[in-house]
């Protein structure tokens, strides 16, 4: 395992930072945006995991972390050195495919939208899944200017919005909530 970099460097005093590979750019870049939405995404699915009741939950949630560690680091790379970095593949997807389909089997699915906040776990859950949209639409901005190659990353930050959605679900069951708070209450 590489050794860790110093804490700091200094050389992002000026406003830039550098890519994996030659060049600096300024810390406002798309790509820096990106990826540090990624790491905000992987943060949150960290205090999910930490929040979670299952140990499958949790399991997962730490494999997903490594998956956004090698995602951002394909992001962060010039384009010249993407493939090096490359591990993302329809593989990875169709892991978190058979995931939410588990996941789903084991919930009762919401008759509508649902607000976040009815457990602490099915919280942290359903912020996640809005920081891996975020993350999401700035790789698809990426992709569609040809800056990204990889298909595949649009496609797992697709789905994995979609399992912390499903995850926040198990989560309220486990803590009990049967019937989530829905955004539209049923008529009475």
């Amino acid at each position: 395992m590489p050794d860790m970099p110093p804490t700091f460097t200094g050389s992002g005093d000026d406003g830039t930072t550098g890519l994996l590979g030659e060049g600096r750019v300024p810390k406002h870049h798309p790509r820096i945006a990106a990826s540090g939405d990624l790491d905000e995404a992987s943060a949150a699915l960290g205090l999910a995991r930490a929040l979670a009741q299952s140990q499958d939950a949790r399991s997962t949630l730490t494999t997903i972390q490594r998956d956004l560690y090698a995602l951002m680091a394909e992001v962060s790379s010039l384009p010249e050195n993407a493939a090096r970095f490359r591990t993302i593949d329809g593989g990875r997807v169709t892991w978190l495919e058979e995931t939410i389909r588990r996941w789903e089997a084991q919930v009762a699915m919401p008759s509508g939208f649902i607000l976040p906040g009815d457990s602490l776990g099915g919280a942290a859950a359903a912020l996640a899944r809005t920081i891996v949209r975020r993350a999401e639409r700035d790789v698809a901005d990426l992709t569609l200017s040809g800056d990204l190659e990889n298909p595949e990353l649009l496609r797992y930050l697709n789905r994995l919005s979609s399992l912390c959605f499903v995850l926040e679900l198990l989560e309220n069951q486990a803590a009990g909530v049967n019937s989530p708070s829905l955004a539209r209450p049923s008529p009475s």
